[in-house]
């Protein structure tokens, strides 16, 4: 685990293996240990880096809204830290819509993009008001909105069979900051819709579904990428792909890597 400081925040991450460099960004309430058990088999053949985003993990909050720019920024100072040109961009939920910021603020920095359980489109009116009830939500009881989000993150058919596992993923959002949560909240509220990158990037993209998905619906983010080259890889769960999906996820990332 190494950290840097930027705009006097303190950013963690870490770097393993060599070749191409695949960087991992985690999703809302996670943080970089989300990674771990997909590290061994990426980092065989490629040089893999996970960054706690802003307000996550081991990485301090900065400020009360924390952009999805702001987080693209701060992984642009740990690329520049590491004396990395060019990377692949794997981001899972929120970590995808960091992922999209990175690619259209440092387009040349872009190898390719892997959103996982993500989406281009901005939040829509209802969004907004859920990230606003959230926000109260977190603020009135922060344990409960803590435990309640994470349980719904998965299919329904895997909350018994994973329960270990939602309980591990759970314990990790309880270490995130009152203020991190909040931050993050506020910067999704506002961010950018970035279809317009699905359809005119100059470098390959893979999208990541889940067909139960209970945070994205299916339908909505399949026709988000009618008429582009984005290739598409479903499988037949939740928000969490990964944790239901792990192993097939792996595989569906390195026959990606291995295409570019």
């Amino acid at each position: 685990m190494k950290n840097l400081t930027y705009k006097n925040t303190a950013i963690s991450y870490t770097d393993e293996g060599k070749g191409t460099a695949v960087v991992l960004l985690h999703g809302f309430l996670e943080n970089k240990t989300m990674w771990a058990e997909l590290i061994p088999a990426l980092s065989k053949k490629y040089r893999i880096i996970t960054i706690d985003l802003l307000g996550h993990g081991q990485t301090e909050p900065m400020g009360y809204v924390q952009t999805m720019e702001d987080n693209a920024d701060a992984v642009q100072a740990v690329l520049s830290e590491l004396r990395i040109r060019k990377a692949v961009l794997a981001g899972h939920s929120m970590g995808g819509y960091v992922a999209l910021a990175f690619a259209e603020l440092y387009p040349e920095q872009v190898r390719g993009v892997i959103l996982i359980n993500s989406t281009s489109i901005a939040d829509s009116d209802e969004r907004k008001a859920n990230r606003d009830r959230a926000i109260k939500a977190v603020k009135h009881n922060y344990t409960n909105f803590v435990s309640l989000s994470i349980a719904n993150l998965f299919a329904e058919d895997n909350r018994v069979r994973l329960a270990d596992a939602i309980e591990e993923v759970k314990q990790q959002a309880l270490k995130t900051p009152l203020q991190g949560i909040v931050a993050s909240l506020e910067g999704m509220k506002i961010r950018k819709d970035r279809e317009v990158l699905l359809h005119f990037a100059a470098y390959p993209i893979l999208l990541v579904l889940g067909k139960k998905d209970p945070v994205l619906n299916y339908e909505e983010n399949i026709s988000q990428i009618e008429g582009t080259a984005v290739k598409l890889v479903t499988f037949n769960d939740g928000h969490m792909s990964p944790i239901e999906n792990r192993e097939q996820l792996a595989e569906a990332i390195l026959l990606f890597l291995k295409e570019i």
